[in-house]
């Protein structure tokens, strides 16, 4: 056995590597798919976000059984934590569903595939930039997408705003009403807990060239962390003005406002 292979072997289990051997593989005539996620490079960033998620976090994932196991869906959840923590936990929790496993993809910030290492981890995991010409092309593809309609707004707010949700973009929507996809609502308790901001230093988010620079501790908290998946709902017909567009986002946000509420109450202990 090569050094290479007792390495991978210990780092990837055969349990984990038979669940990452059982994420459908997304279209592509090559090892990556036109998005660039890439099962066979992300092996160690799977392996990396599996111990993540079972041991430090400690995610309690509930409603699994709500995600529909293929066909497009966009999976629509609460942002928060300063970090795409939320991201990976749920690209986690759906692409190990055992009633289904699924291969997420996550929109994320522009400038994260800027950040060295990172950028290449995200992308080959299935993350792509939140672009709604991207989010398009994947549903004509069937995909299950997770978007975060709060962006920076939600994840780089700080501790004080914790679990209040922030305004929703509204792409999301025209997006599920163009391509006729269901909506999954998702409530995160626990991200919030993760990095814990006083406020964001602007001079320094300048200076660096990014959204915001938290005041906050520089690693995630261990902070257990749960998500609730709600029922999947379906926004049918035209709209004739963007008034009912955003009457569906406030539907959707309702939803999740509820999930997060159910987790909160639910809680035994923040950490």
């Amino acid at each position: 056995m090569s050094l290479g292979k007792a390495i991978k072997d210990r780092i990837l289990p055969p349990e984990m590597a038979e669940q990452l051997a059982s994420i459908p593989r997304a279209p592509g005539e090559f090892k990556r798919d036109p998005w660039g996620m890439d099962k066979e490079r992300s092996w160690l960033s799977f392996a990396v976000c599996k111990r993540l998620y079972d041991d430090y976090f400690r995610v309690q994932a509930n409603g699994l059984e709500n995600v529909p196991t293929k066909g497009r869906l966009l999976v629509i959840a609460n942002h928060s934590g300063q970090l795409p923590m939320d991201g990976l936990l749920i690209g986690m929790a759906l692409s190990t569903n055992p009633h289904g496993a699924r291969a997420p993809r996550a929109m994320i910030e522009r400038f994260f595939p800027t950040v060295p290492f990172v950028g290449n981890a995200l992308n080959h995991m299935g993350a792509v930039i939140g672009d709604p010409v991207n989010c398009s092309r994947m549903l004509e593809h069937e995909a299950c997408i997770v978007v975060f309609p709060e962006g920076i707004r939600g994840s780089g707010k700080p501790y004080a705003d914790r679990y209040q949700l922030q305004r929703f973009g509204t792409g999301f929507m025209h997006l599920a009403l163009k391509h006729n996809t269901p909506i999954l609502p998702v409530g995160v308790v626990g991200c919030e807990e993760t990095m814990p901001s006083a406020g964001n230093i602007k001079p320094l988010a300048k200076l660096l060239g990014i959204p915001y620079f938290p005041l906050a501790f520089p690693l995630p908290l261990p902070a257990r962390v749960t998500l609730n998946f709600g029922k999947p709902l379906t926004f049918e017909g035209s709209v004739d003005s963007e008034d009912e567009v955003v009457a569906h986002v406030e539907t959707v946000k309702s939803h999740i406002n509820a999930l997060i509420e159910d987790g909160l109450n639910d809680r035994t202990s923040v950490y």
